[in-house]
């Protein structure tokens, strides 16, 4: 007996057929990552960029819990105005968002005192991730793709600041980002300027610029040349305030909205032209998106990483650009805590200025970027005051002050608080007009000690530099800022956490005439760290910028 076909059931088939080339054409447009493929993909995704009118800011004090407690001055570093008027914004009101008095995105009271600490009980919600890893066991965050956990260089458990040293050189001759799928005029550039910085002329000495504080004064010289000469960088429009364009200017994360609202406000270095772009920007704040869409309490901020990757999704479909380097000549800034596990997965291939410059989190040599954390009381005058005591009237061998954030500050001060007149060893100092207390010990201490709180970064460490106080680094695996570029260990102290009971042994083991060697480069370092509301030659604004060129430049390939 033959078989006989019903016509519903060739139907079926031709039904099923049809979905299935449907669906093999849009996995082909997603694995070849041509620029239509998010497009085909959100035809089948609800997931959409959030929009000011759908934005909600929420309480700044529950920004501080999440943040751990660090927002907007850390520890005793906190705007005296600021805590009176309200909110970092109020000594601001030229640089105040809109949307703060908008009726499309609502604010919920903001907290008087957005530094207070939080109680045991919220420090058990507040996404605390002393271990690296207190978020959801099933979390996207701790699932990277082995091709995007950083450097294929062995990192041991602890990486000495002469292993960060190693680990850079390796990198430069290593390191390599995506081959672009089709070639570019900047590709070329960006190779000829590799091969001048590579054989730049020797310079022994320059009346701007102090030789000892680089790794290579004349490799920095002619780099930082050709960056003004050459360098073009494409800021992309798209997307609605306040996660994009909303630059935040006060407080320790401040880094990040300064160089945001320098950037899309330079005329130099920006262009129009994407076709021109060496470099592209992605002009979001990190602060803001924890402060738009983190919901206090929540075990997981996956929804802020959600946010992100549609971001890209969203650029991506719209331009070609980053389809052509898989977005290896696509750049962020962001300095608040969780920007690493928020941007290591959708973002990897990026070059990430990252204030948590952690090397066992993601941090890749060769490609990110170590950025300085520089607190900012009042955005009027972001530099403030500068200088201390001269060394011969600094009276305090070692001085800390702070609250006890994380494993290693209990430590510290169980070790050594009330122990020894020679060790100024506190937790958080009352509060006083300006900080005045806290700004007078770090100007007549010789040794600031930078110790890491929840993550390996410090305000203190760019502070101990304006005060002149030799920064003492106690945070292992942490990368100092502009790693590249200067030598650190030619103006601070590295010290690793587990030598914390050797601290005074190791802080008078320093001749004399060696720590008036570290306090006189200070000195000459501080310019590379001053935000001008007009950047200048080499300050922080241009160095964050020569940073991200200079590995640009040495990761770049050729189709």
């Amino acid at each position: 007996m033959g078989i006989t076909i019903l016509p519903f059931q060739m139907a079926t088939k031709r039904f099923l057929l049809l979905i299935s080339i449907a669906f093999a054409v849009i996995l082909g447009f997603q694995y070849l990552e041509l620029p239509y493929s998010n497009i085909l993909f959100s035809l089948f995704s609800t997931n959409k960029i959030p929009t000011s009118e759908s934005s909600t800011l929420q309480d700044e004090h529950a920004l501080d819990v999440a943040n751990k407690t660090r927002m907007s001055g850390e520890e005793n570093i906190t705007s005296n105005s600021e805590q009176k008027s309200g909110g970092p914004y109020a000594n601001s009101p030229e640089i105040a968002p809109a949307y703060l008095n908008s009726p499309l995105s609502p604010i919920t009271k903001v907290s008087p005192d957005i530094t207070t600490m939080v109680s045991s009980n919220d420090y058990n919600v507040s996404l605390s991730r002393n271990d690296g890893n207190a978020l959801d066991k099933n979390s996207s965050i701790n699932s990277v793709p082995k091709e995007n956990q950083g450097s294929p260089l062995p990192v041991s458990d602890v990486t000495t600041i002469s292993e960060m040293n190693k680990l850079l050189l390796q990198s430069h001759a290593s390191y390599r980002s995506m081959r672009p799928r089709w070639s570019s005029a900047v590709d070329q550039e960006l190779l000829q300027a590799r091969s001048k910085i590579e054989n730049a002329p020797i310079v022994e000495n320059d009346p701007n610029l102090y030789a000892p504080i680089f790794r290579n004064l004349s490799t920095f010289k002619r780099s930082y040349e050709l960056m003004e000469e050459t360098l073009k960088v494409y800021v992309y429009r798209e997307g609605d305030k306040p996660i994009l364009h909303s630059p935040y200017l006060v407080g320790v994360y401040a880094s990040e909205g300064w160089f945001m609202k320098l950037i899309e406000a330079d005329k130099r270095f920006v262009t129009e032209d994407p076709k021109m772009a060496h470099l592209f920007y992605l002009p979001f704040s990190s602060v803001m998106l924890v402060k738009t869409l983190y919901v206090p309490g929540s075990p997981s901020y996956e929804n802020l990483i959600q946010y992100l990757h549609d971001y890209v999704d969203m650029i991506a479909g719209k331009h070609p650009f980053w389809n052509r380097t898989g977005g290896a000549d696509h750049f962020l800034v962001a300095c608040q805590d969780w920007a690493p596990s928020e941007t290591k997965v959708h973002m990897a291939k990026c070059i990430r200025a990252l204030c948590n410059a952690d090397v066992k989190n993601g941090f890749v040599f060769g490609k990110d970027v170590s950025l300085p954390e520089t607190h900012v009381r009042y955005a009027g005058n972001p530099t403030g005051e500068l200088g201390g005591n001269s060394a011969s009237n600094r009276t305090t061998l070692a001085f800390f002050a702070g609250k006890l954030h994380g494993y290693l500050r209990p430590i510290l001060l169980q070790q050594w608080a009330n122990k020894d007149p020679d060790m100024k060893i506190f937790g958080k100092l009352p509060k006083s007009k300006g900080n005045k207390d806290y700004i007078n010990h770090m100007k007549s201490s010789k040794y600031c000690l930078c110790a890491k709180g929840f993550e390996v970064n410090s305000p203190r460490v760019v502070e101990a530099i304006f005060y002149e106080c030799v920064p003492v680094i106690i945070s292992d695996n942490f990368v100092p800022p502009f790693f590249e570029t200067l030598n650190w260990e030619s103006f601070a102290i590295f010290i690793m956490e587990k030598d914390i009971p050797n601290l005074k042994v190791i802080l008078l083991s320093i001749p004399e005439k060696r720590y008036l060697l570290l306090q006189k480069r200070l000195k000459q370092v501080q310019q590379h760290f001053l935000w001008h509301k007009n950047p200048i030659k080499y300050d922080v604004f241009h160095m964050i910028l020569h940073s991200i060129w200079y590995n640009r430049v040495f990761s770049a390939t050729t189709t």
